[in-house]
């Protein structure tokens, strides 16, 4: 069902409630300290059809392009993937082309000018259907704002949400 033409990559930060942290466990917890305070980022793959494949956790404060590979990694097949600024790296566009895929990566250049030629920018402009399926995830209060001491419950609350999302393919 899901479609791997196009894959669109991004992140997200979730704030966390003040009680959400300090699980007395050795689990991990994934929530960064920041000068916004705690908090943790979603790593978010979706189809062309805007519905999630697969996402990763990470601190707040960790930046997109970390995440990146374990992203692909986890996908069936490589076509195009798209993604914004924030994971614009050599090493990464050779790990897609290595793995059959393209990218579609706006270069992060500044002060110069941007070659237009250098990239599809109609494809670019539908990087907003990963950042529609954060805006629908948003509107449950679990995912909203953490309120799960360990990784794994909020991992779960997550994958709840995003099988509520694929439930109307079904119906």
């Amino acid at each position: 069902m899901t479609d791997f033409e196009w894959v669109f990559l991004d992140g997200s930060i979730v704030r966390a409630h003040q009680h959400s942290v300090g699980a007395a466990t050795e689990s991990s917890e994934q929530i960064g300290k920041s000068l916004g305070g705690n908090s943790t980022k979603v790593h978010l793959a979706v189809d062309s059809g805007d519905l999630p494949i697969c996402f990763d956790l990470s601190e707040g404060q960790r930046h997109d392009i970390v995440h990146a590979e374990s992203l692909v990694e986890q996908l069936d097949e490589v076509n195009t993937i798209v993604c914004d600024k924030g994971y614009d790296s050599e090493p990464f566009r050779t790990f897609v082309k290595e793995r059959g895929g393209e990218t579609v990566i706006a270069k992060c250049i500044y002060g110069q000018d941007i070659d237009k030629d250098s990239m599809d920018w109609c494809l670019y402009k539908y990087r907003h259907l990963v950042e529609n399926a954060f805006a629908r995830i948003k509107h449950y209060r679990a995912i909203s704002s953490i309120y799960d001491k360990l990784e794994r419950n909020y991992a779960s609350m997550l994958s709840l949400a995003f099988m509520l999302m694929w439930l109307p393919m079904y119906c």
